[in-house]
């Protein structure tokens, strides 16, 4: 059944302007910003219309309905949004995430606050008649190895250095796992966010056994034979595989940021409980700059 024609349906996809497809090589990636999987598939006016389907219960069948727009100077500090529309006067926005952070909520809030400046450009903000604005929805698709549930909601007012009963700022932000085995009811809806899902989880599973290209190259193939993300997987082949390469390579990075961080913070702790510095290490977790100091002088 068609639901009733809503007054705007408007998608817009923010990433950078000249976000073109990639030359069938597989290239080092240097650039600051280069598209995701998540978002070359769902920039695809049917399967974002599938995946919003899927997550609210709506039955929308034309594709045609959400009108595709790139918004200009989206990227904020080598970062962007994968996609954000508008629908049923609801501003949508959705980022996936293979390395949980708690500062999402943060970087939502610069990426809303220019639609907002964009939805409204137009209007007198300083006149006295009420400027409607789209009601926002923040929604991270989550991927990564770390544990996460099913669905949780991070806050922006974690982040706030005061914590209190009530905060005149907040932004609420839901992650939900699509890793296999989570949230089996919304993959089962959304058959293209399943085979994302199982794609992800074939790349992550060879890349322990063979080299990085070559994980990607079996998982492709595989694929395309399963019927996973076949069509996508066909006419973009070579795209994918390049961008495939590029996500994991980061992955593998951050997590041996993190990795090496730990092992750091772990010597320095070591190193002032033996010195008896016990006032130091507790102003160590408090203030950066001392905390660089300590490091300096251990030599770590």
């Amino acid at each position: 059944m068609k639901k009733k024609k809503q007054t705007r349906k408007t998608l817009q996809t923010t990433g950078h302007s000249n976000a073109q497809r990639q030359p069938q090589t597989e290239p080092a990636p240097a650039r600051t910003y280069k598209a995701r999987l998540f978002e070359m598939i769902f920039r695809e006016k049917e399967e974002l219309l599938e995946l919003y389907n899927a997550l609210n219960g709506t039955q929308y069948d034309d594709p045609e309905q959400l009108e595709i727009n790139t918004l200009e100077n989206a990227i904020y500090m080598s970062m962007h949004n994968d996609l954000s529309f508008i629908i049923d006067s609801r501003l949508e926005l959705y980022e996936h995430q293979s390395t949980y952070s708690p500062n999402l909520p943060l970087r939502y809030l610069m990426y809303v606050a220019d639609l907002y400046s964009s939805i409204t450009k137009n209007a007198n903000l300083y006149g006295p008649a009420k400027i409607s604005i789209p009601t926002p929805n923040f929604l991270i698709f989550y991927n990564g190895t770390t544990d996460r549930p099913d669905c949780e909601t991070i806050c922006l007012s974690d982040l706030f250095t005061v914590q209190q009963e009530d905060y005149s700022l907040e932004l609420k932000a839901t992650l939900l796992n699509i890793n296999p085995g989570h949230n089996q009811q919304l993959l089962d809806t959304c058959k293209t966010l399943r085979d994302y899902s199982e794609y992800s989880h074939r790349v992550r599973t060879y890349t322990k056994d063979m080299p990085l290209a070559d994980a990607v190259e079996r998982a492709i193939t595989e694929c395309i034979r399963d019927d996973i993300l076949a069509d996508f997987l066909r006419k973009y082949r070579a795209e994918a595989k390049s961008v495939s390469i590029y996500e994991y390579d980061e992955e593998k990075h951050m997590k041996f940021v993190k990795e090496e961080g730990l092992e750091q913070g772990i010597a320095l702790t070591k190193l002032l409980l033996d010195a008896g510095r016990l006032e130091d290490l507790r102003r160590a977790t408090e203030d950066k700059a001392f905390l660089e100091q300590l490091m300096k002088e251990y030599g770590i």
